[in-house]
């Protein structure tokens, strides 16, 4: 806090360090000038940003992978407007953020005034709370509300305006920040524990879904242990990754992909669904539960959405892992492993191997998936952005490790990887950090390749180049039977990395990629990959998918 004059900005920086913020991304503007040189003479590391949406973004990265909400930080107006896409992204997901911007003081707040828009209105629909500061003795109890409401679940965004005149008014009397109390996990109840262990002994084929949730309350190794108590296979969503290791003989890999995939086999022969942390918006039920005939038992932190494909028989709400533990010690009795399961298992691994052999140039996705694998540890952390890559990378990439392969899959936003990449270092140091985006989406946020190399963020960017928005053409070709207005042009990857100071490679040949990633990541500085991709191979997918699903049993 300032020694001389201190003031609501000094409060809400108090504030902030008292809920364990490590870091604010943002930009300063007029109207909240005191806000960021509280920030400077605090313990509180303030990241300028090149685009609030950046920030955004580097804030809900920071949150998924810490579970303690990312902070991001912006003026009013316009400033504010452009932290909405991150904000709603992070409520979509499922993860902790919180949105402060300034506004415009309370004197002019009740008539048309310059770069004043109702902002809490504008935040409302996609955050858990969205709230003015109208008066300075408000800001510790409202503080402790918004991280309180932001990090419980469901987790998502909390959105604050702080006016002009309230960050700098005087600080009130005897104004500080109020003790941070965090929720015990709860005990299971006995009752729907018995109620679902009755249903699972007589089942058939019970199969788990695994889904974010699982991750957020770090359930992993007892759901590992509730599958291999009971024979049953897993598969997870694309949130879900690596919170089920991909090399597990019951992994099943993970659903989500738009047409009927390996995995989706598994669900077909099920006759009961046990979903672990799984929410609505990462994937949509009907695509396992056709003929809303599966009995569901839903293990969360809290109620089942309503939804006529998943119609929940048994609702386990309290903490995931105690929950597994109880069910399994009930039912003890394991079940047959389906060997669908390991057919399934077999077909992803010889995908991914025929990928690693295919040298056609420019590059098949399987073989720029199965190289990116092959240059990553087990614990390094590859973002994958929104396009035709992501199916790709969330059916091939094996994922061993939680929070190792992070897609976003509420809202699906582009984009997102770049800024976030930087959050995702700030979180894991010791990691190696990749993201793996197309072309499309890069070139709507490498500004903040400059926000990298100024705060010393070492990270790879592999951009799948296509020239072309890849997802939008695969869908019009398996809808239209051909694309229209989806292919544009593109700088000079190299020469554009080059331009900020960063390192740039240009993939030529297939058997470049592998060497080139292991090279840029053992790079201490930002690297960008241009990897020519040949995505007639999409099609392909389709069609053999196609042949299998008749064959397949």
């Amino acid at each position: 806090m300032s020694e001389t004059s201190p003031t609501v900005a000094d409060l809400i920086v108090w504030c902030l360090v008292n809920e364990g913020v490590e870091y604010v991304f943002g930009i300063p503007g007029e109207e909240n000038i005191h806000l960021v040189e509280a920030l400077s003479r605090s313990s509180i590391r303030y990241v300028l940003v090149r685009h609030e949406q950046g920030a955004s973004f580097m804030a809900e990265t920071y949150g998924r992978l810490t579970g303690r909400a990312g902070v991001c930080s912006a003026t009013l107006g316009p400033g504010a407007i452009n932290l909405l896409l991150g904000t709603a992204d992070a409520t979509t997901n499922s993860t902790p953020l919180i949105a402060l911007s300034a506004q415009v003081g309370m004197g002019r707040s009740f008539k048309e005034s310059h770069q004043g828009v109702d902002l809490v209105a504008m935040f409302n629909p996609v955050t858990k709370w969205s709230s003015l500061v109208a008066t300075p003795g408000a800001v510790p109890e409202t503080l402790r509300k918004a991280f309180k409401l932001a990090q419980t679940e469901r987790p998502g965004s909390v959105y604050l305006a702080v006016p002009e005149d309230v960050e700098k008014s005087p600080l009130p009397a005897e104004a500080q920040p109020l003790p941070v109390n965090v929720p015990r996990p709860d005990e299971p109840s006995p009752d729907q524990v018995e109620r679902a262990a009755a249903i699972l002994r007589t089942a058939k084929h019970p199969v788990v879904l695994a889904g974010h949730g699982a991750t957020r309350s770090h359930a992993g190794p007892s759901l590992q242990r509730f599958a291999e108590a009971l024979q049953i296979p897993v598969a997870t969503t694309f949130h879900g990754k690596g919170v089920f290791p991909d090399d597990h003989e019951l992994a099943l890999g993970a659903v989500g992909f738009m047409r009927h995939d390996y995995v989706n086999f598994g669900f077909d022969q099920a006759d009961v669904v046990i979903t672990v942390g799984y929410e609505l918006q990462e994937f949509d039920p009907v695509r396992i539960n056709p003929r809303a005939d599966k009995h569901i038992i839903h293990i969360h932190r809290f109620p089942a959405e309503v939804d006529r494909h998943y119609d929940v028989s048994v609702g386990l709400q309290a903490d995931i892992g105690r929950n597994l533990e109880a069910l399994a010690r009930a039912v003890d009795q394991p079940f047959a492993a389906p060997r669908s399961g390991q057919r399934i298992r077999a077909l992803l691994t010889e995908e991914l191997e025929r990928g690693a052999a295919d040298d056609r140039y420019p590059l098949a996705p399987a073989r720029i998936v199965a190289d990116t694998r092959a240059a990553m540890g087990r614990d390094d952390i590859v973002l994958v952005d929104t396009g035709a890559l992501k199916m790709w990378m969330a059916r091939l990439y094996p994922t061993y490790v939680p929070n190792t392969c992070l897609i976003s899959n509420g809202l699906s936003t582009m984009a997102w990887t770049v800024p976030g990449a930087i959050g995702a270092k700030l979180a894991c140091p010791d990691v190696n950090i990749l993201v793996a985006t197309g072309d499309g989406a890069f070139l709507m946020n490498s500004q903040e390749i400059e926000t990298a190399l100024r705060e010393g963020i070492a990270m790879v960017i592999l951009v799948w180049v296509d020239d072309a928005y890849g997802l939008i053409s695969w869908k019009m070709d398996l809808e239209l039977g051909h694309d229209v207005d989806t292919a544009f042009g593109n700088p000079d990857f190299v020469a554009y990395a080059e331009s900020f100071g960063a390192t740039g490679y240009r993939i030529a040949s297939a058997d470049q990629l592998l060497p080139t990633l292991q090279t840029a990541l053992a790079a201490d500085t930002v690297s960008v990959i241009a990897c020519p991709v040949d995505y007639s191979a999409n099609l392909e997918l389709i069609r053999s998918l196609g042949e299998l699903d008749e064959s397949f049993s």
